[in-house]
């Protein structure tokens, strides 16, 4: 122990020397002192800012940081990226565009769609080192992927973070402190309140943003490199080769392939030099998880002691699979979670196993009794926001319920044990029935809205889950897996193509329109002397609204009354297409099945569909009030449902406060509407809610309403609840 300690403080005095020589260039002379404490790979960082965390209750409606620099700083020429998006944002034209892991109008914040890139990250093998273990591949939005970075721990986690928000011109900033006084790393630059922190770089004068270029790139033009940046390390280093490009390739040569900007390469190798976990562990930078709501790209983080040695990993997956309950009847996610990290010597992130992440989970360093006062423990990032001209780290609105304030010691500590019971792992005949289940629920929710878009991408995905497990654990091809379990009814609601077609903006399609469907696919089986490729439900190019095929057969049925016209439900772009665009296929084609010559069953008799609407009433929102506005009616309704969606029109001054939800006669409450902290004024939407299927349509429905935050208030205008019932 004696002699590690003596190689550390050798390894420090080096790394202050390299330091202060590049001082002049790309280093602040500065910046680091003796005295400054080590992470834990030895290596000098600042300090945690250790001020208490602001809660709940300005209007912003977030759990607040400490006020940082104006935005102003923003035009100084330390700038590294331009901010143009805000990552609450998900109406913009820029927020509207499909990405690197979502489609087209897809609703989610930056935050979210952040999530998403992680959770998309594939599988692949390591490069260098003595054996061979599971590491990521990413994609970038030039349509290129990129093998892991070969880094430290905590640099993993805010080399995603940085990299994620500089390509989407997202703000960002860390801070920390160190003998002088407060520091902000971000897209501003490294700075202090009163200017520029030392001597570091004037990023937006010095280096080059090639991010003009990004369609060229895009469309198969050379990336433009910056050969200065190729050849750097990250300071102090000798360890941050990276095999996986090349031999003899260090940081630099990494950064100058995933950044068109390449100012963001400087700067992150600069960052990555004195920012470590006990960054990411103070209240400033993240905050505290409930585990349950553990997302792809939260971190967490193991400290040891408040200052100096930890570790941190990146959270890859998170599934909840299935529920139970406890000996109290309270039910109990039960979700798989998978994590990655680098270490010390640098190395490309090693992908944990849900088993292994379990027992990461369950580490009493990670915040756990002994512990809870060391800032360890899930954590999610803070969003940088623009409050009153100054940059603040807060936490979103939506998330305000998965906040654990950093000094309730309590909750801190009880999440060791809560994760012990939420994460499992499954086997790999549990994981298939998973997939399965997630399948046939895909099929149900189509038979009651045969339009919608996200049921058929959702079951897709789900598909493509199941051919890399059954490959990977049984042996089974794409072949085998949709000869065992593909179906008529996938083909003739085949993946669509969001943001290029017309139906996906439909929400008031129903259960009755999906056997009239459904009739005349098996018709044309039937009428057929051989397998003919099923009919797409899908709007084509007539003389109608794009559905007269399906319509014309309604009335052969004498059911005309059943088919319901097209209708912009949403926000619709591609109303005017022509023909919509289906996915590219990627099973086998139906007549290419095993058993596309079998009888086909006709579909199940749904007898006499109703449709009964019944009117909620109006009334005035209580303002940030748990409680809420509850509305209630009374159906009389004798059947089951084969169809419920909420047609609700609201007033409101900041409709992001709001909170619906519909609860059945059975107790079943869906949120339809999350609080998402939009910064816009009323709200007038249709919900369909899938989750009231084959319940009973009579009894006292409820409507809640609640306003999450303080000082804007409105009211309900109207609210009606159409269910479709079979007699």
């Amino acid at each position: 122990m004696k002699q590690f300690r003596k190689l550390i403080v050798v390894f420090l005095a080096l790394t202050f020397v390299f330091v202060s020589a590049c001082a002049g260039d790309d280093a602040g002379s500065d910046g680091l002192d003796n005295g400054m404490p080590v992470d834990e790979n030895g290596k000098p960082t600042f300090l945690p800012n250790d001020e208490a965390e602001v809660g709940v209750g300005a209007k912003d409606d977030q759990v607040i940081g400490q006020r940082g620099l104006p935005v102003s700083v923003d035009s100084a020429s330390t700038a590294v990226w331009e901010v143009k998006n805000a990552w609450e944002d998900t109406d913009t034209p820029a927020a509207r565009e499909a990405g690197m892991a979502w489609g087209e109008n897809s609703g989610l914040t930056w935050d979210e769609k952040y999530q998403l890139w992680v959770a998309s990250f594939e599988k692949i093998d390591t490069v260098g080192g003595f054996s061979t273990r599971d590491t990521f591949e990413m994609m970038t939005p030039w349509g290129k992927t990129m093998p892991s970075p070969t880094l430290e721990c905590a640099e993993v986690a805010i080399f995603l973070r940085i990299t994620f928000a500089s390509w989407y011109n997202l703000p960002f900033f860390m801070e920390a402190r160190d003998k002088d006084g407060r520091l902000y790393f971000g897209h501003f630059g490294m700075r202090r309140a009163d200017g520029k922190f030392g001597n570091m770089p004037n990023f937006k004068t010095r280096y080059k943003d090639f991010s003009d270029r990004a369609d060229e790139v895009r469309n198969g033009g050379e990336w433009p490199s910056d050969s200065k940046l190729a050849e750097l390390t990250i300071p102090g280093s000798f360890d941050d080769e990276q095999p996986q490009l090349g031999e003899g390739l260090h940081a630099g040569a990494y950064f100058d392939q995933v950044y068109l900007n390449k100012r963001v390469g400087y700067f992150l190798r600069l960052t990555l030099a004195w920012f470590g976990s006990v960054n990411l562990a103070d209240p400033s930078n993240t905050y505290n998880l409930k585990p349950a709501a553990v997302k792809a790209g939260d971190v967490l983080v193991e400290r040891w002691q408040k200052i100096g040695i930890g570790h941190t990993l990146v959270v890859m997956r998170s599934e909840e699979v299935t529920t139970i309950e406890d000996e109290n009847g309270e039910v109990i996610p039960q979700m798989e979670v998978e994590l990655a990290s680098g270490s010390m010597p640098r190395r490309q992130p090693v992908w944990e196993s849900p088993g292994a992440t379990k027992r990461y989970f369950k580490l009493t360093n990670t915040g756990g009794p002994g512990f809870e006062e060391f800032g360890g423990g899930a954590k999610r990032w803070r969003t940088a926001k623009n409050i009153n001209g100054r940059w603040t780290n807060v936490v979103m609105s939506k998330y305000s319920d998965t906040w654990i304030d950093s000094t309730d010691f309590e909750a801190i500590a009880a999440r060791i044990d809560t994760f012990d019971k939420i994460l499992v792992e499954l086997s790999p005949e549990q994981k298939r029935d998973v997939l399965l289940e997630i399948i046939e629920s895909k099929r149900q929710h189509l038979q009651q809205f045969p339009a919608s878009c996200s049921a058929r991408i959702g079951r897709e995905e789900a598909f493509e889950s199941l051919y890399e497990l059954e490959e990977e654990e049984f042996g089974s091809t794409r072949n085998d897996v949709d000869n065992e379990y593909r179906r008529l009814e996938d083909y003739v609601f085949g993946e669509l193509v969001y943001g290029e077609s017309k139906t996906c903006c439909w929400n008031r399609s129903t259960n009755a329109m999906y056997d009239i469907i459904m009739d005349l696919n098996i018709k044309a089986q039937q009428d057929a002397e051989m397998c003919v490729a099923p009919i797409v439900f899908m709007n084509r190019d007539d003389d109608g609204d794009g559905y007269d095929l399906f319509r014309q057969h309604a009335i052969e049925l004498d059911r005309e009354s059943d088919w319901v016209a097209w209708s912009e439900d949403e926000s619709c772009p591609q109303r005017d297409v022509a023909v919509d665009t289906e996915a590219e296929p990627d099973q086998l084609a139906f007549c290419e099945l095993d058993s596309s010559g079998d009888p086909v069953e006709p579909p199940v008799d749904p007898g006499t569909n109703e449709t009964v609407t019944l009117d909620l009433g109006t009334g005035d929102i209580p303002d940030n009030d748990e409680t809420g506005l509850v509305l209630t009616v009374d159906a009389e309704a004798a059947g089951t449902l084969k169809g419920a969606a909420l047609d609700i029109n609201i007033e409101h001054t900041w409709r992001g406060d709001l909170e619906i939800s519909v609860v059945h006669p059975d107790g079943t409450t869906v949120v339809v509407q999350e609080a998402d902290g939009e910064q816009a004024e009323n709200l007038e939407a249709r919900y369909a809610i899938p989750d009231f299927f084959d319940k009973a349509a009579s009894g006292q429905f409820q409507v809640i309403v609640k306003d999450t935050a303080r000082q804007d208030t409105g009211r309900v205008v109207s609210a009606t609840l159409e269910l479709t019932v079979a007699q």
